[in-house]
C-alpha cells in the first residue's frame, strides 16, 4: 500500500509520557496553534479556545488533578483545549441578539467538535515536526478545580490537555482494533468478529506485557468491561449545568 509522509506520521503515532527538558519555541507554539486553527470547524463558529500554559506553578496543580502523571508538568509546552460559547454569546449580546441557542446541547457538540478537531491537528503538526504528544483528559479528575485554576468564564468547558515536547522515550506502538471490527460498510454490522476480538485480545496481551516486563496481564475486551464497572467524573454534568452548556 502506497503511503506519504503524512500518512506515515499519523500511522507511526504514539503517546509519549516523558519529555527532555526542552521548552517549546514561541515560533514553535504559534506554528502548532495556527496548525490547530487550520482544521475544520462547525458552520465557521470556532467554538472553542486553546490556553497555553508554560506556568511551573499552574502545571504543577494541573498535575495533581490528573493522576500526579509527572508530564503533565515536565514537557516542551502544555495546551488545554477548551469548548468556548462565552465569546460567541459576548458577540451576540454586543449585538443585542438572544443568546439562549448556545446553551443548547447542539451548540455543545459543535464546540466540542471543533476543539477535538483543532486539537488533532495541532498532534499531527507536532509529530510531523519531530516532537511528541500525549492528550490529558484526566485534568476532568476536578473540573471545577481546573475551572479555577484557568480562570474559565461561564460558558466554557474544559475538554483535555495536551502535552507536546521533545520525546526522551521510544514507546512500542499501541495496537488497535482489526480493520473488519472498527470498519462497516454501507450499514452498522451489530455482531463484531469474536474470532478477530479474540485474536486482538492476545495482541494487546502481548503489548502489556512487553511494555511491564510480564507484570500487567490485561486484554483489550476485559479493560473495556472493567471500565463499566464504577461510572466516575460525575460532576460533569452539574459542571456542564453551571457553566450554562448543553442545557436544552
Amino acid at each position: 500500500m502506497k503511503t506519504n509522509p503524512v500518512i506515515e506520521t499519523l500511522l507511526n503515532h504514539r503517546s509519549i509520557r516523558k519529555f527532555k527538558d526542552q521548552a517549546l519555541t514561541e515560533d514553535q507554539i504559534e506554528l502548532l496553534v495556527k496548525s490547530a486553527q487550520a482544521a475544520s470547524t462547525s458552520s465557521f463558529t470556532q467554538s472553542y479556545s486553546i490556553i497555553g500554559v508554560d506556568d511551573p506553578e499552574i502545571k504543577k496543580q494541573l498535575r495533581t488533578i490528573a493522576y500526579n502523571s509527572s508530564y503533565v508538568e515536565h514537557n516542551g509546552f502544555f495546551f488545554v483545549f477548551v469548548a468556548d460559547q462565552y465569546r460567541n454569546k459576548k458577540i451576540g449580546q454586543k449585538y443585542n441578539e438572544d443568546t439562549s441557542a448556545l446553551d443548547t446541547t447542539q451548540r455543545l457538540i459543535v464546540a466540542l467538535g471543533d476543539a477535538s478537531f483543532a486539537a488533532q491537528n495541532m498532534a499531527v503538526a507536532a509529530e510531523s515536526m519531530g516532537l511528541g504528544i500525549c492528550y490529558i483528559g484526566s485534568i476532568q479528575n476536578d473540573i471545577n478545580r481546573t475551572a479555577e485554576i484557568l480562570q474559565l468564564p461561564d460558558d466554557v468547558y474544559p475538554i483535555f490537555g495536551l502535552a507536546v515536547g521533545y520525546p526522551d522515550q521510544e514507546p512500542e506502538k499501541k495496537p488497535r482494533l482489526p480493520f473488519d471490527v472498527i470498519y462497516h460498510k454501507n450499514h452498522y454490522n451489530p455482531e463484531p468478529s469474536e474470532d478477530a476480538l479474540k485474536a486482538y485480545d492476545e495482541e494487546v496481551g502481548k503489548y502489556y506485557r512487553t511494555r511491564t516486563g510480564g507484570t500487567r496481564e490485561e486484554t483489550w475486551t476485559g479493560q473495556i468491561a472493567q471500565g463499566l464497572e464504577n461510572p466516575y467524573r460525575k460532576a460533569l454534568k452539574p459542571f456542564l449545568e453551571k457553566q450554562h452548556l448543553g442545557l436544552r
